[in-house]
């Protein structure tokens, strides 16, 4: 949980940029890319973290611009990617109007009470679960992927290694 406006701010910005490494490197076609029939795509995936997983952030009363709830995600990679930069940067911006106080302070969420600097957490968290998904699509698609707490398969190589296994 967070106490801090400062720690939130520091850990989402070092988070976000890793998240828009991933962004960054997809392709229009690798958008539809699914692991299975009838489950979230890539592209899906990727405007979940835009739009959906921003909207916790709103409930607790950060306000900022970002794509309605439950839109249908763009089918150009790089609008994907340019709108999580902006939308990233207008939450960082709204975040850093709050006092520290302001964690403290509960909210219900997904029918439970929780104090808007657990959201905050549970915010990071969850973008870091779908991430890993997007990797895995990524992975898939044949794109290469950029390393997130590590050096990437394709990083090791750029180095003259080997991954290791």
């Amino acid at each position: 949980m967070f106490t801090s406006v400062q720690d939130f701010i520091k850990d989402y910005s070092r988070e976000s940029q890793s998240t828009q490494k991933l962004l960054d490197s997809l392709t229009d076609e690798s958008l539809g890319q699914e692991i299975l029939p009838g489950l979230r795509t890539l592209g899906i995936l990727a405007w979940h973290l835009i739009h959906d997983d921003k909207g916790m952030v709103q409930q607790i009363g950060i306000k900022f611009k970002a794509p309605a709830a439950h839109s249908e995600h763009p089918q150009s990679a790089a609008v994907i990617a340019q709108t999580y930069r902006e939308t990233t940067a207008a939450l960082l911006e709204a975040a850093s109007q709050w006092s520290d106080d302001r964690l403290q302070e509960s909210n219900n969420l997904f029918g439970q009470t929780w104090k808007n600097g657990f959201t905050l957490f549970q915010f990071i968290k969850h973008e870091v679960h779908h991430r890993g998904q997007m990797t895995i699509l990524m992975r898939q698609a044949g794109l290469p992927i950029a390393g997130v707490y590590g050096p990437s398969k394709e990083e090791w190589e750029r180095m003259g290694m080997t991954a290791p296994v």
